[in-house]
């Protein structure tokens, strides 16, 4: 599939067997710092598995670097990123394990160095929520939707979004989504925390 294979490109799973070699963690202390088994981090890091948003998140923490440290290349001297929109439908990430895949994130800007935020857009699936859903990350995280439903589970609350509603929100709070009632759409904008 060549969303996949566009991914795949970005060398994810290099760059983070790079910077734990370079930092001079074993993938168990990677492990422990994750939270992550040590058999997915090798698959990720041999490039068996793409890992999804919310894994990687997992990953920067446990490695002290801003999620975009995956997306960059090391050797740009860009001072911006212009992603065209055939670019856009090609760089899609799934938003977390053990769940069908109820949205897919695609990567608004990667490539430069040091980006502080990542944008996305979110494509939402139909779903009923399960709790299995949940996820969490350190940061903040701005969504704002630009067609369709999308229910927002935040710790306790349920929170019904429509076109043109936003929500910022931290991201530390076990968090999700699921479209209510066909496709929705929204730009999701992630800070994943301190700059290490």
């Amino acid at each position: 599939m060549k969303n996949r294979e566009e991914v795949k490109e970005l060398r994810i799973g290099t760059k983070i067997h790079n910077l734990r070699i370079d930092n001079r963690l074993t993938l168990q202390e990677l492990s422990d710092l994750s939270g992550l088994s040590k058999p997915l981090l090798s698959q990720i890091e041999n490039d068996q598995v793409i890992p999804p948003i919310a894994t990687l998140l997992k990953i920067a923490k446990g490695l002290r670097v801003n999620i975009n440290f995956f997306f960059e290349d090391p050797d740009s001297k860009r001072k911006f990123v212009i992603m065209r929109s055939d670019e856009i439908n090609e760089s899609r990430l799934r938003a977390g394990y053990g769940a069908p895949d109820i949205y897919l994130y695609k990567l608004l800007a990667y490539g430069m160095r040091n980006q502080s935020m990542a944008p996305f857009i979110i494509d939402f699936e139909s779903y009923e929520w399960n709790d299995l859903y949940f996820y969490s990350h350190e940061g903040e995280e701005f969504i704002y939707i630009l067609e369709g439903e999308v229910e927002v589970h935040y710790g306790k609350e349920v929170i019904t979004l429509r076109e043109g509603d936003s929500i910022y929100f931290n991201s530390n709070e076990p968090h999700g989504f699921v479209s209510k009632g066909g496709i929705a759409k929204a730009l999701s904008i992630i800070f994943s925390g301190a700059r290490w």
